[in-house]
């Protein structure tokens, strides 16, 4: 299988209907392509592997991300980005991150989850009104998103030798990026239960 978005794309959206799982891995692709520039790695791949990193989750959550990395090696998928899906959940896989690329895979994944909560929870419900500052008054209520471990995060961030707030910093820009793919751009304010 050709590596390319395009080919990414269309198993995200043949495994998935949940449009906030969707968004999660539009979020970590987004990331992933910032990491890239700055590192100065192949943008496409890291960013495919980004929105690869959670397609089989919704079908097969028991089973995450081993039955999507066998998907993966059946359609002839580089084992590179086959490797880095599994080094995300090393906890289960037992794939440790040894490549930048999988580093900041692991970096970003929470963070990006704990950005678009503080999003959501504005008045605005727009990711551009997000502030570095907004994202630490959040990060000391671990009630707070609690689905998004400061522990991996600060541990990411460490391992891809960025600086925590830096770090939050980058990643909050690239999805800053993609607001309107995020639906983050203050079309759900004032919804019912938004």
């Amino acid at each position: 299988m050709e590596p390319t978005r395009e080919n990414a794309w269309n198993l995200v959206t043949e495994y998935n209907q949940n449009p906030n799982l969707i968004k999660h891995m539009l979020a970590v692709e987004a990331a992933m392509r910032a990491y890239a520039r700055r590192f100065g790695a192949d943008e496409n791949q890291w960013g495919v592997v980004g929105l690869l990193h959670d397609f089989d989750y919704e079908r097969f959550p028991d089973d995450h991300p081993q039955t999507g990395v066998q998907i993966l090696r059946q359609q002839g998928w580089p084992e590179e980005i086959a490797r880095a899906v599994l080094s995300h959940a090393a906890k289960t896989t037992g794939v440790p991150r040894e490549t930048l690329l999988e580093k900041t895979l692991y970096a970003v994944d929470d963070l990006t989850g704990l950005i678009t909560a503080v999003a959501l929870v504005r008045p605005s419900k727009d990711i551009r009104d997000v502030k570095i500052k907004s994202v630490k008054k959040k990060w000391k209520d671990h009630r707070f998103a609690a689905g998004a471990h400061r522990d991996a995060i600060e541990e990411g961030a460490a391992a891809i030798g960025v600086e925590l707030w830096e770090h939050v910093g980058v990643v909050l820009a690239a999805m800053q990026e993609i607001a309107a793919e995020l639906e983050l751009d203050g079309r759900l304010a004032g919804e019912p239960g938004a």
